[in-house]
Formats: structure tokens, sequence, C-alpha cells
């Protein structure tokens, strides 16, 4: 919230106190549905084109689910304008103390929930071809990202194929929490199908599958980004009446649950090069997830599984002499010393690797999490999210952990009711004394430039920043 005293303040008179560029991780468009169409028209033909316009167009009133207002009217009209028309977008970044920026779609967050294989490879091929159309002429500061479909790993390897290749689209994003029916409903009641979807991901549980697209991605340069919402039916935020429960903290959690696959599912282990964004849900939840995983592998790395939670290592004689001590009428040695296994998950009698939930991580220890957590996550937050702070808090986090926080602006949505403010309020953190000068430029520029020039040498050659990149390469990132 930005304080009384700075609301003659502007991102410009941000960026002029600072000597560095600021680059944002995280803007957005918005889409013309007619613009769409033509593409899809063009991609897959009239009567593919007019079976997504339906969908398109589809009057919400037959939902339970209340209409909401989440585009700006009013005097955020002009911003609105903005986030449709990058031309507009590119003559107001000044203003807003932004130098470039990355920007993703808004109905590219319904298009990654396709699920029908005809349609899906269409929209998301035209959705491509549409934001190399716009942004051709504003490349010098803007910059969009490709739509990557997830559903199976041959289309997310065409597509990136596609998208970077032909395109030359350098920044991607992709659907990470992916729903199929039950295998028994979808035989037996297929038209039920759709009330009874059960969420997956690419990350974890599915042997070697995607490891084509990840290896596509380090091929390609490209770091994979998530914008995804734990929202919905079967969620717990699924309130049909109120937006503003189902929308706290959703990003975050979908941030969470990918991030979290990624890590036991061994992908940074597998492809070390590989960096990944998690977008719009902040950093706190990263800062909780990375200090939470030391206390597990404390407790359940596979030495700690054997020695402490055996149960074939119970001491039965020591048990039933408790009892014997300090039992009842009811509590007696005579009853636990038929059955000494209490509870019931105490008789569960194998070998400890067969409970080994890291052995997919691949790490050998502490330093081995502190070293993905900052080489190959990166955590796209807000301006005005305070709890940005944790990521840069080298008392709090283990081994003195500084996360790679990165600003996303979120420009074009409806938190965002003034671009010009964004700056504003994100320099309060360094105002406030929550994060020092170094930490805010990292957060506004360094850590998303080690990530897109990380995967990518050349990311950002041809912008107004790429001399400020290379001296910032020659400096070591």
């Amino acid at each position: 919230m930005t304080s009384h005293a700075d609301r003659h303040l502007t991102g410009a008179d941000i960026r002029a106190k600072l000597n560095h560029p600021v680059v944002d991780a995280d803007g957005h468009m918005i889409e013309s549905t007619f613009a769409v169409l033509d593409f899809v028209r063009q991609v897959g033909g009239p009567d593919i084109a007019g079976r997504y316009e339906k969908i398109l167009r589809a009057d919400p009133s037959g939902s339970s689910r209340r209409a909401v207002w989440v585009g700006n009217s009013g005097p955020g009209s002009i911003d609105r304008a903005t986030a449709m028309l990058p031309k507009l977008y590119r003559a107001r970044l000044d203003d807003a103390g932004i130098d470039f920026g990355v920007v993703y779609g808004t109905l590219a967050l319904s298009v990654m929930r396709i699920d029908d294989d005809e349609l899906r490879p269409v929209v998301y091929r035209a959705m491509n071809m549409l934001y190399a159309d716009m942004f051709r002429e504003v490349s010098d500061r803007l910059t969009p990202a490709a739509l990557i479909p997830m559903t199976k790993p041959d289309e997310a390897v065409a597509e990136l194929e596609f998208a970077v290749n032909e395109l030359g689209l350098k920044a991607i994003v992709m659907n990470t929490m992916l729903y199929s029916p039950p295998e028994q409903i979808a035989k037996e009641a297929p038209h039920l199908s759709h009330l009874a979807m059960v969420m997956h991901t690419p990350a974890l549980d599915q042997g070697d599958a995607y490891d084509p697209v990840w290896a596509k991605c380090v091929e390609l340069g490209v770091a994979p980004s998530c914008h995804n919402a734990f929202r919905g039916p079967g969620t717990t935020h699924n309130s049909s009446k109120n937006y503003c429960f189902n929308s706290l903290n959703s990003f975050g959690h979908g941030s969470e649950y990918f991030c979290r696959a990624l890590f036991f599912g061994g992908v940074p282990e597998r492809f070390p090069d590989l960096k990944f964004c998690f977008l719009e849900g902040g950093a706190g939840w990263g800062a909780q997830l990375y200090n939470s995983l030391f206390e597990y592998w404390e407790k359940r790395n596979l030495d700690a599984l054997s020695r402490d939670l055996d149960p074939a290592k119970l001491d039965v004689d020591l048990i039933i002499e408790m009892f014997e001590k300090y039992g009842d009428d009811r509590l007696t040695a005579a009853r636990v010393r038929e059955d000494p296994h209490q509870p019931a998950n105490s008789q569960l009698f194998c070998a400890p690797e067969e409970l080994d939930d890291f052995a997919g991580t691949g790490i050998q220890g502490g330093k081995d999490i502190q070293r993905i957590f900052e080489k190959n996550f990166y955590f796209g937050s807000e301006a005005d999210d305070r709890m940005t702070a944790v990521a840069f808090d080298t008392k709090l986090n283990h081994y003195g952990a500084k996360l790679n926080a990165i600003l996303g602006s979120d420009i074009g949505h409806w938190d965002v009711p003034d671009m010009t403010k964004v700056m504003v309020e994100a320099y309060e953190m360094l105002d406030d004394g929550f994060v020092t000068e170094a930490d805010f430029r990292d957060f506004t520029y360094a850590n998303v430039v080690g990530m897109h020039a990380g995967m990518n040498p050349d990311f950002f050659k041809g912008t107004v920043v790429e001399q400020d990149v290379e001296k910032l390469k020659a400096e070591g990132l």
C-alpha cells in the first residue's frame, strides 16, 4: 500500500534513484478476442475457430459462480488499454520506471486448461503466433511468453521448437497442474469425467516421460515458468460466491506444488542447468518450503529412517517394561506383549530403502537443497508483497541462503490499478529497511537477468538493457 507521502511519486521517480535498470519478470497483456480468433482460424480453419469462439463467449450466467470484476475501468482504463496495445505499453514503461519487461497472456491462463486433444494444439499455436505478431515492433523493451502445452510430452517439444525456432520467442510458460479423470470413470461414465478430474504434475511420478521436454528447454535456452492458480472444484479455494477467498494465495499454492514436485522428482538433479520460474505467488512460500525441507531431510533421510523409525528395531522389552511400570488396568504389559507394535502403522515391516522419499531427489545433504534453490529456482513476487523480504533473510534461511525473488509487476491485472505506482510500492521494502540496496537490485534486476541470460546468453541482445546486462555478466551475475 503506497503511503500518503508517496502518492505523488511515480515509477519514474524511483527509477531516477537507482543506478541499475529495472526488468519486470511478469507483466500482462490482455488479448483481444477478435485477434485471437483470427489466428485460430488461420491455424485450424473456420470450424475449429467456431468451436473455440463458443467457448470464449459462453454465457457465465448458467454457472453457480458469480461474475467478478477483474478488468480495470474508470481511472484505470488507460492501463487496460496499455495491456491490450504493446506499442502503448512500451510508450508508458518510462512512467512506470521499468526498462524492460517480460509479458504473459491473460487469456493464456484459460488456454492452459484446454483438454480437448483436437482444439488444444491449434489454440496454443495460434496464441503464440498472435504474441509474436503483437510484440514484433517493441522487442527492444518488451518480450512475450509463449504457451507450451504439457498434456503430452511430444506436443510440448513440438511447440517449443516452433515457438523458439520459428517465431523467435524466448520466454515460455507451461501448464504444470494437469488434470485427467480416473480410469474407471473415463471408461464407465465418460460424460461425468469432467466432474471427477484428478490433478497431477509433469515433474513427479512420471518416470522420464517429460525428460525430453526439460532437455529441449535446455537446448533452446528457455526457462520453464508456471503461472498456475490452485482454485476451483476439488481444491481448498472453491467458493461459488467469494472471489477473494478463492484468489488469496492460490498462485502460491500452484507454484509450491510444481516446485515441490520438481525437487522430489529430481528434475534439477538430472538437468542442473535448467532454471525454473514460479510466478505471481510470491517468495514467502518458497522460503517456507526451503526451510521445511531441511527439517524433513534431517528426520526422514535414509540414515534417519533406518536409525529412528524402522519398526524392526523397536525395543520390545523396553516397551513391555514401561507398560509394567506405568500402565493401568487397560494398558497392561500382557496386552502390549501380544502386539507390541502399536499403533497399526508400526507393523509395516519393509526395508528402509522402500520408504526413502528423498531417493529420487539425488541430494546427499542440506548443501544440495541450498544449491538447488539458489541455482535452479526463481520466485516471482509482486511489488506490494512484503513477504518478499524473507527471501533475502540470511539469518532466517538455512545456510544463510538468499532465494531468487524477482519482481513481477502484474501490470494489466486488477491488483495494479495504476502501473506508475508499481515501483513506488516495491521501493517501500527498501525504505522500510526490510531489504538492503543490494537485495533490491537483485529483486528488480540481477536475479531475473541471471535466470533468462543464464539459460540464453543472448536473451537481452537488441534490448535497451543489453549493455547493462553485459556489464552484469562480466561481474559474474
